[in-house]
């Protein structure tokens, strides 16, 4: 304990980058924990940023003060901490039974934005400046962590991918090894980031695989990743549907998958009971050929119109019947240039609440007044 004090005695200082605390043991306290540097009047104070919820909550707190909350906050409700400094990072995880494991590794010392102020210019996971293996191998970086040319939106989107991740990290299991299955990795820049995230930066011991149609694709990823010694990473050619031979996965990504694919990823998450679902959808053409209700003609007669609402309601379809197989979903903004300037994600964690029958009977009853048979329904 004295060593988990010192530690965060020693980094709550102008060179620390962020904490973040997580794998929480009550989320209705809090989900997570950031605290970074700010300066307010001339004075440098850390706030921190509480998470509960969709609510936030802001704090502004001296180091002293700090360093007793986050000790507070480490005996009582989280289990995890993530510190980013200049020149060092540092983990602690703290054990079903109380065990405080703390490892430390050394990073390019690199000056902190010279402003401390609240707007101060965003904080990526992955740093500007920092070159990150992977992304100097997929052509996102230089050498020297410069962002190439007009790599600036697939660093963006990494970065956004990442926080969604670090959001239900608590939902992973941190006294095993975590199993990922990644469905339609495509060239992976995204598969790459989880595992270097999850591996690197958070220590976890993880196995990811990526599955995807294309074998050049799948030749070009599994070399890279035998390059790069990301040992826990590996690649197959398959169809989505026919996907056969995993048990215990714990994390189901489905980035892009088109139309239907969705489906047979969502299916194969439930019935694994996987903890963690994200999905990015697209090309959702299966309802459109479907719906039909009188009262929507005046709206559904433009082609166009009919389209993107049938996406939209393919997409919330999906996430109720995944609540219906006890999981709480949210539909979030995700942003993805390469395909389309917004796109939305399914992010689904699973708890095992059974969906009341009075709801299950209003999806029903909606799905009849629009005349549609999603895939995904037919398939649980």
């Amino acid at each position: 304990m004295d060593e988990r004090k010192e530690l965060f005695r020693q980094v709550l200082n102008t060179d620390l980058i962020q904490i973040v605390l997580s794998n929480t043991l009550d989320s209705d306290r809090a989900s997570k924990v950031r605290v970074r540097p700010v300066m307010i009047r001339g004075e440098v104070l850390f706030q921190e940023t509480l998470y509960r919820g969709t609510q936030v909550f802001h704090g502004n707190f001296s180091s002293e003060e700090m360093c007793a909350r986050l000790e507070e906050y480490m005996e009582a409700l989280f289990r995890q901490a993530q510190i980013v400094c200049s020149g060092m990072e540092a983990s602690v995880l703290v054990g079903k039974k109380g065990r405080v494991t703390i490892k430390r590794k050394k990073r390019e010392q690199k000056p902190v934005s010279s402003s401390l102020s609240h707007n101060r210019t965003k904080q990526y996971i992955l740093p500007e400046g920092q070159a990150v293996d992977f992304l100097v191998e997929l052509g996102v970086q230089t050498p020297e962590g410069h962002i190439t040319g007009r790599r600036y939106d697939k660093f963006r989107q990494i970065n956004r991918y990442l926080e969604f991740i670090e959001d239900i990290l608590d939902k992973l299991p941190i006294d095993r090894t975590v199993r990922i299955v990644d469905f339609g990795c495509g060239k992976s820049y995204l598969t790459f980031a989880m595992y270097y995230y999850l591996h690197q930066l958070q220590h976890r011991d993880i196995r990811v695989t990526g599955l995807d149609l294309k074998r050049d694709v799948i030749e070009h990823c599994n070399d890279l990743a035998r390059r790069l010694h990301y040992d826990g990473l590996s690649f197959r050619q398959g169809d989505i549907k026919d996907f056969a031979g995993e048990e215990g996965v714990d994390m189901v990504v489905s980035l892009h998958a088109c139309d239907k694919a969705t489906d047979y990823a969502l299916e194969k998450a439930v019935k694994w009971k996987a903890a963690v679902i994200l999905a990015v959808p697209c090309c959702q053409h299966e309802l459109n050929g479907q719906i039909s209700a009188e009262e929507l003609q005046p709206v559904l007669k433009y082609g166009v119109i009919k389209e993107r609402m049938a996406a939209l309601i393919t997409d919330a379809l999906r996430a109720q019947l995944l609540e219906q197989q006890g999981y709480e979903t949210q539909i979030l903004e995700f942003i993805d240039m390469e395909h389309t300037p917004k796109n939305l994600m399914i992010r689904a964690v699973k708890t095992d609440r059974l969906r009341p029958a009075g709801k299950s009977i209003s999806l029903e009853k909606t799905m009849e007044f629009l005349h549609v048979k999603p895939t995904l329904k037919e398939l649980l």
